[in-house]
């Protein structure tokens, strides 16, 4: 992970399958990895987190549907319990899990 850069955890619920669509392939555009069907997880910096949360806001309809954008530092994540099937093995690259270790 760069210097200035932060694990950033983004979760939605979007109604419209082409919005949601939209939403995920900025995701994947900004170098996140897909960890469920609506849950992406990686290293973002202020820039990034920024122009992703411009990206989301003009997409949504905000009475219908949300993004949270989660930003968390590595010893945080390193607390986060995961429970289950915590992550879709279809989805999650080992790079993900590489950062659970």
């Amino acid at each position: 992970m760069k210097s200035g850069d932060k694990l950033v955890w983004i979760i939605y619920d979007i109604v419209d399958n082409k919005t949601r669509t939209k939403i995920a392939r900025a995701c994947k555009n900004k170098g996140l990895y897909r960890v469920q069907k609506s849950a992406f997880l990686g290293t973002l910096n202020k820039n990034q987190i920024d122009e992703l949360k411009i990206i989301c806001k003009d997409m949504i309809n905000p009475e219908k549907d949300s993004v949270y954008i989660f930003p968390m530092c590595e010893d945080d994540f390193k607390s986060v319990i995961l429970l289950g099937q915590a992550f879709d093995e279809d989805l999650v690259s080992n790079e993900v899990k590489a950062l659970l270790v």
